[in-house]
């Protein structure tokens, strides 16, 4: 399969070695300082903490030209308009235009992206892997039974499963990734991002994330945010775990944060990037727009 990958970061970065590795055609996107480094010394992966760095000589461009199969969109959510306009005319040449899969976060829902290229191509997912980069090392984390268990929703915008998404799930599952359709992705994603922005703008607020841990009242606050933006959405959360935020007592809700927050599971919260928080303030302008149109 020829595929583009447009965001040269870490997932990027990974998903894109290993579809190289794996036979695929594959061209990734790149600019300035990064472009550099992988033209001399190609994707650098490592596993955790391990000292054995491998690196996978991933075709690199500055910018996106020709026919491709797939298109997987991996930038910050306020960066996607910028990769629209890049993408906007490519296609697969068969006159159907290629899929584009926006593997990130989102709750704009379809018309802002099929503004620019058309409701026709595309898809959306989240992704179920991470980790970190280091002078030019993409540090992924390594496989545990959570990532093992928690698959990467890929789906429609408008609901339903079909033959794209399957063909795009398998993909990810041939190449080692665990991937699976999920037939309300929209809704996934904006219950993901009603969950995440309360939460990022809390950890900030209370200066990081053992901070929040002490102090209730800034936790029930939180939950108090998140209540108020998932009862918000024009639909039911989704995945249907995350109706407990909504019905378990608050201060249950307030224990079980606690821990999460010690947790490494925690740990992507604790970035003070500016980049991160320009993206939970453009999830949170997202979101409040979803509310008014459901109202």
């Amino acid at each position: 399969m020829k595929v583009l990958v447009y965001g040269a970061g870490i997932l990027g970065s990974l998903y894109s070695a290993r579809l190289h590795e794996a036979g695929h055609e594959v061209s990734l996107v790149a600019r300035g300082a990064r472009l550099a480094a992988l033209r001399e010394h190609g994707v650098q992966l490592a596993e955790g903490e391990s000292t054995v760095i491998r690196s996978v000589a991933v075709p690199v461009t500055e910018r996106a030209m020709g026919r491709y199969d797939v298109t997987l969109v991996i930038v910050r959510s306020h960066h996607v308009e910028g990769v629209l306009e890049s993408i906007a005319d490519l296609s697969r040449g068969d006159g159907d235009s290629g899929d584009v899969l926006f593997l990130l976060n989102w709750a704009g829902g379809l018309q802002p992206l099929a503004a620019k290229i058309g409701a026709e191509r595309v898809l959306l997912g989240f992704a179920n892997a991470g980790g970190t980069m280091h002078e030019d090392v993409v540090r992924y984390r390594p496989s545990t039974p959570l990532t093992r268990f928690v698959a990467m929703p890929i789906g429609e915008p408008g609901g339903g499963t079909t033959e794209r998404v399957e063909r795009v799930v398998q993909l990810f599952r041939s190449v080692g990734f665990r991937a699976k359709p999920e037939r309300q992705m929209d809704a996934w994603l904006k219950t993901h991002a009603a969950f995440e922005v309360p939460l990022s703008q809390a950890v900030h607020e209370a200066g990081g994330l053992e901070a929040l841990a002490r102090h209730p009242d800034a936790l029930r606050s939180m939950i108090k945010q998140m209540r108020l933006t998932l009862t918000g959405l024009a639909s039911r959360p989704v995945p249907r775990a995350f109706s407990a935020l909504i019905v378990v007592p608050e201060w249950m809700l307030v224990r079980v944060f606690r821990r999460f927050l010690r947790s490494s599971a925690a740990s992507p919260l604790a970035s003070t990037s500016p980049a991160v928080f320009a993206e939970v303030e453009f999830l949170a302008e997202q979101l409040r727009a979803s509310a008014g149109r459901a109202s």
